[in-house]
């Protein structure tokens, strides 16, 4: 279970991911309202941000939330696929698709999103790696929409823009349940390694399409093929933690007006 305050996400062990344990970030709270106790002890009262720790020790004593984890198996005639994410992590990856560059993708995601992440894939390398990219990307896509659920208490939305070097990509995400990718990447060369780069929108696409978000990427500079997607990545990765993250605020609702954000008969046949 996680335990969710102002500032403060606690995540216990998550026994579905294989005994994957997430960091509980407890400490800075209780330290502070160490220092608020010797602080009163000392003739003084708290200080006002060490009010707001003591209170969002408080708060993250009495809202508890499900651990939020997605676990998709998806087999075909060209690939088979298994993505488990913990959303709530510490950016633990264990990735092999057998595509290098992929793989390095999304290890950005897991580390910047703080996500526990754990994909297996083999696919028709012997083709090409359209499929095995695109099936990872519906699978991950798959995965985040079971761990988001009906998507109460979420920011909802997220915005974040990453520069490498040269480069610089803004993204812009909603959780909205209604799929679009609006892309704008400018990449110079076909390839990065062995890795096509026409790939890269079609990564976003599945990732979008099944986890029922509206995406926004915007290359804003880059010259470097690299950079450029590696960019777009990370500004991806800390864009979704914003959006997945629980607002102390609407820990009850669902953050729209429809008091709906999630399309349950599309989330029932990904199963």
């Amino acid at each position: 279970m996680a335990f969710v305050g102002v500032g403060l996400l606690c995540t216990a062990a998550d026994g579905n991911l294989r005994g994957w344990r997430a960091g509980c970030l407890r400490r800075p709270a209780l330290a502070a309202a160490g220092g608020a106790r010797r602080r009163q002890g000392a003739g003084m009262g708290p200080v006002p941000s060490v009010r707001l720790c003591v209170a969002s020790a408080v708060m993250a004593a009495t809202h508890e939330v499900p651990p939020r984890v997605g676990e998709v198996r998806r087999i075909t005639g060209e690939t088979e696929v298994e993505v488990r994410i913990n959303i709530d992590g510490t950016g633990r990856c264990d990735v092999d698709t057998g595509i290098p560059f992929l793989d390095h993708m999304l290890h950005q995601i897991s580390s910047h999103g703080l996500f526990d992440l754990y994909v297996r894939a083999k696919g028709d390398y012997h083709i090409d790696d359209h499929h095995t990219n695109e099936d990872v990307g519906i699978s991950l896509g798959m995965a985040l929409a079971k761990a988001l659920g009906g998507k109460k208490g979420v920011r909802r939305f997220g915005h974040f823009a990453a520069p490498l070097d040269e480069a610089l990509v803004d993204i812009v995400l909603d959780f909205s349940g209604r799929p679009f990718l609006a892309y704008g990447l400018e990449i110079p060369t076909e390839r990065v390694g062995t890795y096509e780069t026409q790939l890269v929108r079609e990564f976003y696409a599945a990732v979008a399409g099944n986890a029922q978000m509206t995406l926004h990427v915007r290359q804003l500079a880059g010259l470097n093929s690299h950079h450029i997607i590696e960019a777009s990545f990370k500004a991806f990765a800390r864009a979704m933690r914003m959006a997945v993250e629980i607002d102390p605020r609407r820990m009850d609702s669902i953050p729209s007006s429809k008091g709906v954000l999630t399309d349950a008969q599309a989330l029932s046949r990904s199963d």
